[in-house]
């Protein structure tokens, strides 16, 4: 083991390793969808969620069922942080409304976090396009591989 892993191994807490269980799985994916459904009927008094439209990317929920952070985005991505702070001020009502239709014992806190998952997805593909970066990706097949194949040029 490396030393910068060694260093970082006891910061980590052991459970954050594995990945979610099916019932985590789940469960998150029923709260993301009565989610999507309390945000489309827009019954809010908050100016700033009256009349956005947020996707709902994903929920992580923590293994033992009582947290849940919901990823969100803003169409056209703008005003992600507003968006954000009204959901975090709404998450009481949220979590009331999600819990009419859940026929879960708790329902989990809510948390909310801006999906940043795009911005870095846009970001690898600017790399990729990068003539230097395309250039490193551009690798010569060998001699010996060029005949062997499904196209039928080699001796069968």
């Amino acid at each position: 083991m490396s030393a910068l892993a060694e260093e970082r191994s006891w910061a980590v807490p052991r459970h954050q390793h594995k990945p979610p269980s099916q019932r985590q799985l789940k469960v998150g994916e029923e709260l993301r969808h009565r989610l999507v459904e309390i945000l489309s009927r827009g019954h809010f008094r908050d100016p700033v969620l009256a009349n956005a439209s947020i996707t709902v990317t994903e929920i992580r929920i923590s293994p033992d069922l009582s947290n849940a952070t919901a990823y969100v985005l803003p169409l056209g991505g703008t005003e992600g942080e507003a968006v954000v702070a009204a959901l975090i001020r709404a998450s009481a009502y949220l979590r009331g409304q999600i819990g009419h239709g859940l026929t879960m014992r708790i329902v989990p806190q809510l948390t909310f976090a801006l999906d940043r998952s795009f911005e870095a997805a846009e970001r690898i593909e600017r790399l990729l396009r990068n003539p230097k970066v395309a250039a490193d990706l551009l690798v010569e097949e060998p001699e010996s591989e060029k005949g062997d194949g499904p196209s039928g040029d080699g001796d069968a």
